[in-house]
């Protein structure tokens, strides 16, 4: 029953299959592209096909910063950020369930002072281009997963130093991008922004290389 990967012309059997695991949708390889970009199948997107998208959300959420829907998502952004517990280095993640690694990365993100506006920015950058896209992914997943990946990156890591001269000594430790925790960080974000897209998601522009 578990002779085929479940990804169109995939010809791999799917991991319970095997010996590598109990998986009984997909092979390794589609499992593990599912868990780093929320589909078996479509990629992410890249960060030059995102920028345009993310410059026009910000540009938006500070021209209306004033509004009603604009002010909740930066507020309940902000929250998320409040609430998110202790600063965790990247280092001590390890074994911690994937509701505290999610914390953590609000609460790297409140160490590092992002903008909650830049958060909120992210996830209209997203609505943004897969509206945009005629071959978007459909599945909310992939959508929740794309925007947690674009706030990962704005605190991603512990960056240590110490020593002089030739001694010197630099630690770099990046938590994993994939997986549960970028399940419940978009989910998070996607509450957060909820009233925005569903008031004001129409008036979202589209990028300047798109009107020109």
């Amino acid at each position: 029953m578990f002779s085929r990967c479940r990804v169109v012309e995939c010809s791999r059997p799917a991991r319970a299959g095997t010996e590598d695991g109990l998986d009984t949708r997909f092979c390794r390889s589609h499992a593990d592209h599912y868990s780093r970009h929320g589909s078996p199948y479509r990629p992410s997107y890249g960060a030059r096909e995102v920028a345009p998208y993310r410059a026009a959300a910000m540009a938006w959420v500070e021209a209306h910063g004033d509004d009603t829907y604009v002010r909740n998502a930066v507020d309940r952004v902000a929250t998320l950020l409040r609430a998110s517990g202790p600063h965790v280095e990247a280092f001590r993640l390890r074994g911690l369930s994937p509701q505290d690694r999610a914390k953590a990365a609000w609460a790297r993100l409140r160490r590092a002072a992002v903008d909650p506006r830049r958060v909120v920015a992210a996830w209209l950058a997203i609505e943004m281009i897969l509206r945009d896209d005629p071959k978007a992914e459909s599945k909310i997943e992939f959508k929740r997963v794309q925007a947690a990946k674009l706030i990962h990156k704005m605190a991603s890591g512990t960056h240590k130093r110490w020593g002089e001269g030739s001694n010197v000594k630099e630690l770099h430790v990046y938590p994993r991008s994939r997986g549960r925790v970028l399940r419940h960080v978009g989910e998070e974000l996607e509450q957060a922004c909820e009233l925005l897209v569903e008031h004001r998601g129409r008036d979202l522009p589209r990028p300047q290389s798109d009107r020109t």
